[in-house]
């Protein structure tokens, strides 16, 4: 039954307008809105639905959504020059950068608090 469904995925801010600001301005997606919630546009095709919970939001504690970049290091250059703050978690190096094992990845958060990925592809 759902096999042919378009499914997609979806998250809460607590700000429409920042998160508006941050996807489309910072980051530099296609962003889209209706009935006051947003959809990104990405080259997936599927667009991915960030809906407002004002102060009821609490960010999620794991990775949202992940962009895949051919050069993780240009990609985090590229976010860093664009005002965007990346995350030092454990195993990062100074840029942010985990190279302990599995593919290359580096974490920032949206304005929101949601934490996103640059993941080296």
């Amino acid at each position: 039954m759902l096999q042919t469904s378009n499914a997609f995925s979806g998250f809460s801010v607590d700000d429409v307008a920042s998160a508006r600001q941050f996807y489309e301005q910072t980051l530099g997606l296609t962003v889209s809105e209706e009935h006051g919630m947003l959809r990104l546009h990405t080259t997936g095709g599927v667009p991915i639905l960030v809906y407002p919970k004002g102060a009821a939001h609490q960010p999620a504690t794991f990775t949202l959504l992940n962009f895949p970049v051919p050069d993780i290091e240009a990609a985090v250059d590229e976010l860093v020059a664009r005002g965007v703050t990346f995350e030092r978690f454990q195993g990062a190096d100074e840029r942010g950068i985990n190279r302990q094992g599995g593919p290359l990845i580096a974490w920032f958060t949206d304005p929101a608090g949601n934490i996103l990925s640059v993941i080296q592809d």
